[in-house]
């Protein structure tokens, strides 16, 4: 599971960098490897996206060997990058390939507005793995003609024809994922998951009948494309020889490698099992790997590779094609891992309904680790935590890890600004309190979020999955229930006790300021004017924000503000904001163990979906005025061997990339694997 944005930068997907002399925040957050201090961490900026790199500390510090396995390990994740492009979208590659020969080949007039706008579709198509926009699932409309599309096509002696070429500039295929409750949520997404004839019902139909072990269930569906032949339905299988297989045989290829210079004999069975199940695509094989993965936790360098997350399929069962590799930050994890060893504390001392507890969590592992490269679902846009696996019976038995990409955030730190804040933040108060407390605040969150979140509560005997009960909720009610967790704990003098924080209070205020500030105003620049919200991470930081603000009404705990015609939203009463959190968390708990379907819809649909158009066009006008991007991702550091006469790698030096264009195209001509 992903926790993809920061609550706290209120904006964007991106941190806001605290004040200078803020010394105390500073040393908790600090990275212990140096990192430049020159550093140019903006790439580009683009239409609502901004480019951005991150370094690699401590890469110098690993071991021959252990730099190896960070290559091979990369280098296995970059050759599926064609899997996502084809998964998000079945004319995807096709596209890309023409835009590509047209951007590389074009010898005309590239001063005009037309092309300028050629290339920012490229460049936006790119950051999204084809031609859905990455967040709102919305189709890219090009800012240029297909006339003059078409000329380009000529010019550089392209081929793109038929609904491949149509498409880039009509209405079919408007969604990536459509959850409308009004729609038929997989016949009217875009998503290759499926055929584009298969409906909601047959995927219903066809998924009731598989029979899996109730105890231990595999994931149904995780690895495949359902589709009809002949009329009847049938799933792909990705694997050797199967769908996807020549990129799939390139990832068997470098993870066999990774396993000849594992860091121990667990490390190299785990890489062993995900190798077989690449070739066979057996689920009880991918079961195999996670729990030899999760079991797996010795040694500097660790790993996610798989079809891993569904929030890409409106019916949660198909994983996306994502990797990330991850070199351990020693200080920080040793001052994180306080949160794994306190786990059953916080599951105890939750607001939960006592049958929804566990008497016993399980392996709770949470490190901030230093990433060394990303692919796929991950790629360009990231996540900024994860907690894996995603099989809750795994969970349970077995455990689970949860990481902080603090390199990534750092990225993010170092690249924001703060002139948002200062317009959407009701007074200097609230104002101060993010400067100075706001990255520790974002960073305690997500790791609540993973740790205690994500690992809490059970699921009452008899009842299925949330996949299975609460269907196209699932995604942002367990968003929604890790959020509350974290933010319930995020007022809880336990964490000051702990050392996380050396003042408790304002580093929740500042966490919760942040959060009612972003849930009911600031993200919504993210929306064109009349959209719904439809992302499930944006959808439940909507839901948890107006329900606390309803529920609080009568004791005023959350005031509405108008002022010079602007909106803001301050907190009057931050304890009853925590116990009103509470409540919602006991909710969203008992929803989700006792599946109940109907109470999901209503939450997310009555608070989590329709926005004030009003407050959205006065969101949008004042945030005219801002030049950053609404959204950010990143190029990857490129890890380079050196070579002897005898072909052995004898070291490595890591690379930037000069521009995005420079890496997309290097990626392209390295790696299309399913284009060959």
């Amino acid at each position: 599971m992903k926790y993809k944005f920061l609550f706290g930068a209120a904006l964007f997907s991106m941190l806001l960098i605290g004040c200078a002399d803020s010394k105390k925040e500073v040393s908790v957050n600090q990275e212990t490897e140096q990192v430049q201090p020159d550093f140019e961490y903006v790439v580009d900026q683009f239409a609502d996206l901004k480019i951005l790199r991150y370094q690699i500390p401590g890469f110098e510090n690993l071991t021959l060997k252990e730099q190896k396995l960070v290559y091979y390990i990369t280098q296995a994740g970059l050759e599926g990058r064609d899997i996502m492009w084809s998964m998000n979208y079945r004319h995807n590659l096709a596209i890309r390939s023409a835009l590509e020969n047209i951007y590389s080949n074009y010898g005309g007039d590239k001063a005009s507005e037309d092309w300028k706008n050629f290339e920012t579709y490229l460049k936006r198509v790119w950051f999204s793995n084809g031609i859905h926009h990455h967040y709102s699932n919305d189709k890219i409309k090009p800012d240029f003609s297909k006339a003059y599309f078409e000329t380009l096509l000529a010019d550089t002696n392209t081929t793109l024809e038929g609904e491949a070429l149509e498409v880039i500039f009509n209405d079919k295929d408007s969604k990536k994922v459509n959850l409308s409750k009004d729609a038929d949520i997989v016949l009217e997404s875009a998503i290759n998951f499926y055929g584009p004839d298969v409906t909601t019902a047959e995927v219903e139909a066809f998924y009731s009948k598989i029979k899996t072990d109730p105890k231990e269930p595999i994931e149904i569906g995780l690895n495949t494309q359902l589709v009809k032949e002949n009329g009847k339905l049938v799933e792909k299988v990705y694997k050797s020889g199967g769908m996807y297989g020549a990129a799939i045989d390139r990832i068997i290829y470098w993870l066999e490698l990774a396993k000849g210079v594992a860091e121990s004999e667990n490390q190299a069975k785990a890489l062993g099992l995900l190798v077989e199940y690449y070739k066979t695509g057996s689920l009880d094989t991918w079961d195999d790997y996670a729990v030899a993965w999760v079991n797996s936790t010795e040694g500097n360098i660790d790993w996610i590779n798989g079809f891993i997350e569904v929030y890409n399929d409106p019916k949660g069962y198909k994983g996306s094609y994502e990797t990330i590799v991850q070199i351990k930050d020693f200080d920080m994890s040793k001052k994180m891992a306080v949160l794994s060893e306190e786990a059953q504390w916080f599951e105890d001392n939750s607001p939960l309904m006592p049958e929804h507890k566990k008497k016993e969590v399980k392996g709770v592992s949470y490190k901030t680790v230093i990433v060394a490269g990303e692919a796929g679902d991950a790629s360009p846009s990231t996540p900024i935590g994860v907690n894996l696996p995603n099989n809750n019976w795994i969970r349970q038995a077995h455990g689970s890890k949860s990481v902080s990409l603090g390199n990534i955030i750092n990225s993010y730190n170092n690249a924001g600004g703060s002139g948002r804040l200062k317009e959407f933040a009701n007074d200097e108060e609230e104002i101060r309190f993010e400067e100075a407390y706001g990255q520790l605040a974002d960073k305690l969150h997500t790791a609540l979020h993973e740790v205690v979140g994500h690992a809490s509560g059970q699921i009452n005997e008899g009842v299925g999955t949330p996949k299975e009960t609460l269907k196209s909720y699932k995604s942002t009610i367990e968003e929604g229930r890790a959020d509350l967790f974290g933010l319930y704990y995020l007022m809880d003098p336990k964490l000051q006790e702990l050392g996380l924080v050396e003042n408790w209070e304002e580093t929740g205020k500042a966490a919760y300021d942040g959060y009612i500030r972003n849930g009911l105003v600031t993200q919504l620049v993210r929306l064109n004017l009349g959209d719904d919200v439809e992302e499930a991470h944006m959808r439940n930081r909507q839901w948890v924000s107006a329900w606390a603000f309803e529920k609080g009404q009568a004791d005023n705990v959350i005031e509405k503000i108008t002022r010079d015609g602007k909106t803001y939203y301050n907190i009057n009463d931050y304890a009853k904001l925590r116990d009103i959190f509470g409540q919602l968390l006991r909710e969203t708990q008992r929803i989700t163990s006792e599946g109940d379907y109907e109470a999901a819809k209503n939450l997310v649909e009555d608070y989590g979906v329709k926005v004030d158009q009003v407050l959205h066009a006065e969101v949008l006008e004042r945030n005219a005025q801002f030049k950053s991007a609404a959204y950010s991702g990143f190029v990857n550091p490129v890890i380079v061997p050196t070579m002897d006469e005898n072909n052995e790698i004898t070291s490595f030096s890591v690379e930037q990339p000069a521009s995005f264009e420079e890496q997309m195209l290097y990626y392209s001509k390295e790696y299309s694997n399913l284009m060959k």
